[in-house]
């Protein structure tokens, strides 16, 4: 007799978390969790590997974020279904998700209700982006931020709210002695940020991560 349950793959960098979905999902009939996945590219692999209905994804994930992982697969397997699950709420973060070809998007502080209703009606081929969020009401966001000629950029994704504050400090010329002063955090700390950043990022040198806040803060005055 075939396993008509849903086969999940679990895609998050953060070992808690995962394990925190595995044990909130063990008891359900209808959900078997097949595997796990750390960063984006062991996503893409698992997903290769296994075979799931659905994967269940951070957006903040190392080496490929979520949004990059999705689109690789895509380009082998254009029926993949991803649910993201994220820190990040908000309009934008919907649009993006659509775009890259998610099902669906929703909290990481989401109830296990609404998490198993997600995930059976992604497996559904249904969309879910939130429990007042129709599919008309999708498609107006769609067509709001397609003319406003949105750009999908999810690489500012992987870095915490502290990195992104000492992303501005690299912009405005600070050094890490300045930095750590205007933080009341030690040197050495600063510098594993800048460490942590470039490895995130995909720099290979600390030039390229100030030419690369430099144009992010750019890019921000400018819109």
């Amino acid at each position: 007799m075939p396993d008509l349950r849903i086969r999940l793959l679990i895609a998050d960098d953060h070992n808690l978390f995962r394990s925190g979905i595995i044990n909130l999902l063990e008891n359900e009939k209808d959900i078997f969790v097949i595997g796990e996945a750390a960063t984006g590219e062991e996503m893409v692999s698992k997903y290769f590997e296994l075979k799931p209905n659905i994967i269940l994804a951070d957006i903040s994930m190392p080496e490929l974020n979520g949004i990059e992982a999705l689109q690789k697969i895509r380009l082998r397997d254009n029926s993949v279904k991803v649910l993201f699950l994220s820190m990040f709420e908000g309009e934008e973060y919907i649009y993006y998700c659509i775009k890259a070809g998610s099902m669906g998007l929703i909290s990481k502080k989401v109830m296990k209700g609404e998490l198993l209703y997600a995930i059976k009606s992604v497996h559904e081929g249904k969309r879910y982006f939130g429990i007042d969020l129709t599919e008309e009401k999708i498609l107006e966001i769609i067509n709001r931020f397609d003319k406003g000629n949105i750009e999908v950029d999810f690489k500012d994704d992987v870095l915490s709210p502290r990195e992104i504050q000492i992303l501005k400090f690299i912009s405005d010329g600070l050094t890490s002695n300045e930095m750590a002063e205007k933080l009341f955090i030690s040197k050495r700390t600063i510098d594993t940020h800048r460490t942590h950043m470039m490895q995130k990022l995909n720099l290979k040198s600390l030039p390229e991560l100030i030419k690369y806040a430099i144009n992010r803060n750019l890019t921000e005055k400018s819109g």
